[in-house]
């Protein structure tokens, strides 16, 4: 089965194709560009990019996985949009996967693991990980989140949960960063490879932004004496 893979709920833009097999989650190409500002603008090209590289049509995809976030909500909607368009388009499945436990997924080491992401606005996005034995071999298994908090208050709550060791922008929390900074296309397979395998419907796609808009409807308007 390949699997188009992508994510934009961090600065960097996700894509790659992925192939899943019935023991297995092998890369087949990938591409990963760092810029916050640029998601719209850079994720079309390399989702073509990484179709050339494997010599393979995009026609070809047997499903879309696409992290959900959480993220800001101007670059995480880009990744999800594109997802639910092209598996229309191709008429594919498209699963929705946490784009923390992507990370979490490809993470060094052993023992409970706490991955965060720059939230923006003096904030981070964070979710804690332990190990546990499943049908497809040792994973990471979320206990906790995902959440938005302030640096701080993380720190204090990561020295309560005993928490020695973490990922993605743990450097805001004072904590030692592991790799990888950003969801990889085979971390985000790798979190679906079971519903993909056994063929389940995935559920809808819905968006972590974790914080209300900024938006809000208009209030009653005023009244204008004459």
């Amino acid at each position: 089965m390949l699997v188009l893979a992508i994510d934009t709920a961090t600065p960097a833009v996700t894509a790659g194709l992925v192939e899943v097999t019935g023991d297995a989650v092998l890369l087949r190409a990938a591409r990963v560009e760092h810029d916050a500002r640029k998601h719209a603008e850079l994720l079309m090209p390399a989702v073509r990019a990484v179709c050339a590289d494997a010599g393979t049509a995009l026609r070809d995809v047997d499903a879309v996985v696409v992290g959900t976030g959480p993220g800001p909500f101007t670059g995480l909607r880009v990744g999800m949009v594109t997802a639910a368009a092209l598996g229309d388009a191709l008429g594919v499945p498209v699963h929705g996967v946490c784009s923390l436990d992507a990370i979490a997924a490809e993470a060094e080491g052993d023992g409970p693991l706490l991955v965060v992401t720059d939230a923006r606005r003096r904030e981070v996005y964070w979710a804690a990980y332990d190990t546990a034995d499943t049908a497809d071999g040792t994973a990471r298994r979320r206990v906790d989140g995902p959440h938005v908090q302030a640096p701080a208050d993380l720190a204090a709550r990561a020295a309560e949960l005993g928490l020695s060791a973490a990922a993605g922008s743990a450097g805001l929390v004072g904590l030692p960063v592991r790799p990888p900074e950003s969801p990889s296309p085979a971390g985000l397979v790798a979190v679906a490879a079971s519903a993909l395998r056994a063929g389940a419907a995935p559920g809808p796609l819905e968006p972590l932004y974790l914080r209300r808009p900024d938006a809000a409807e208009p209030g009653a308007r005023k009244r204008v004496s004459t």
